[in-house]
């Protein structure tokens, strides 16, 4: 008897116990669930913004004359590793000081990677949203962008290896210590300026770039004669068009990774708005240049698209749902604008880039304080004239120097047989007499 009620006792005790022992259990296992469906995210995010390289080459490749093809594909080749290598052995700890030397203004952690060991780099690293080495490669992608946006800006006549040089300086070192003032905690952080992926941090910062690089090189030869534009059509409208549908596809990281997390209402939020302000901004473009132009413009829709793309980068997660079709619509117009102002002050840009880059970059990050609340106007304009007056003036340096030190402009001669037989010695249509000189 007394050894039932014993076993009794013990049965009791185990069934109280084993409920909590059950819930701790649990409750361990989610976090490392959500752990890993963070990291998951993440890195799916960086494979979509990855693939956003393919989609410069393409729309690069398909809005520039088809004896430059292997030109554009070399360079928007070499980007993705010239970033990747940089940011691994500077950018990084530069965006990412921890600490600043100079109270919010510059800031240096140190050359090369260096992983926090044990739980510190993995669960417990930004809070369970993803491990260090996942948070590395989602912003080296992103470092690499901003030099690709400044590839099709100067296409048809800027020397490779000049290039490449300017390349490696401002992505090791410009990108990274200017994207430190807000992604790193410093100076425009503490004050309130919002750029969630990156209207103004990379688009504005390639775009402020591209136009000292057009600025210092000059327009191509042809463009404008006695005063009148001359348009120089793109080679390939269906490698121009699979280029954007790809960036559009990549956005989806590009915007949805800069959650950090694979919060399901966040994310879900970002992507609609992302992709609504992307339609938007297509048919904003294709209504005015419809009206403008007589005539639809496939080239001014396809910008449009990635027009409404970079205006809504900046408030993502902010700005509303119906806010969010507002702000591409306008951008699909600015895009348009922008492309024929650019052209009536003669600044030759044969993709567009500055147009949707750096005057759709602008546009968005103020929109941020148009239509949020939360954010201050002024200081978004703070934001966008500290980040102008930067970048431009550090790429004009940038450029010129390489100007007196390397030349920056290939030969007139080379400029009208082609880059790639110039510099690469070989084409991208060997045997096809219809592409020769076009």
């Amino acid at each position: 008897m007394k050894k039932m009620r014993f076993v009794m006792i013990l049965f009791m005790l185990v069934m109280l116990l084993l409920p909590s022992t059950v819930f701790a259990a649990e409750a361990a296992s989610v976090s490392d669930a959500v752990f890993v469906a963070n990291n998951i995210w993440m890195m799916i995010a960086t494979f979509l913004v990855f693939i956003m390289h393919l989609g410069f080459a393409s729309l690069e490749s398909g809005l520039t004359r088809a004896k430059n093809t292997v030109n554009i594909l070399f360079k928007n080749t070499l980007v993705p590793a010239i970033g990747i290598l940089t940011y691994a052995i500077i950018g990084f700890n530069l965006m990412y000081p921890g600490e600043f030397m100079i109270t919010g203004f510059f800031g240096f952690a140190g050359f090369g990677l260096s992983n926090p060991e044990g739980a510190a780099g993995l669960i417990e690293y930004a809070g369970g949203g993803y491990t260090f080495w996942t948070d590395f490669l989602f912003q080296g992608m992103f470092a690499a962008t901003a030099a690709t946006i400044v590839s099709g800006a100067v296409a048809e006549r800027i020397k490779l290896n000049s290039f490449l040089v300017f390349s490696a300086v401002y992505v090791a070192f410009i990108y990274p210590w200017v994207g430190s003032w807000v992604w790193g905690g410093g100076w425009l952080s503490e004050m309130g300026f919002h750029d969630f992926a990156g209207s103004t941090l990379v688009h504005s910062v390639g775009g402020w770039a591209a136009l000292a690089g057009i600025i210092v090189l000059g327009p191509r030869i042809g463009k404008y004669v006695n005063g009148v534009v001359k348009p120089i059509p793109g080679h390939n409208m269906p490698l121009a068009t699979i280029g954007v549908f790809l960036l559009w596809l990549g956005w989806f990281g590009f915007n949805g990774g800069s959650v950090l997390s694979a919060d399901p209402g966040m994310v879900s939020y970002v992507l609609v708005t992302t992709c609504l302000a992307a339609a938007a901004g297509i048919i904003g473009a294709m209504m005015l240049s419809w009206i403008m132009q007589k005539k639809p413009d496939l080239s001014m829709a396809l910008n449009g698209c990635l027009a409404g793309l970079v205006g809504i980068t900046a408030g993502a997660d902010v700005i509303s749902i119906m806010g969010s079709v507002i702000v591409g619509l306008i951008a699909g117009l600015i895009v348009v604008l922008s492309v024929i102002a650019f052209d009536k002050v003669k600044i030759d840009d044969p993709v567009g880039a500055l147009s949707v880059h750096l005057v759709c970059g602008i546009w968005g990050t103020l929109a941020v304080g148009i239509f949020s609340s939360d954010f201050s106007f002024l200081t978004q304009l703070i934001g966008v004239v500290a980040y102008g007056v930067t970048c431009f003036i550090a790429a004009i340096i940038i450029f010129t120097v390489i100007k007196v030190v390397l030349g920056l402009r290939v030969s007139r001669e080379e400029e009208l047989k082609g880059l790639d037989i110039g510099e690469h010695g070989m084409e991208a249509y060997a045997g096809f007499q219809i592409f020769r000189n076009q």
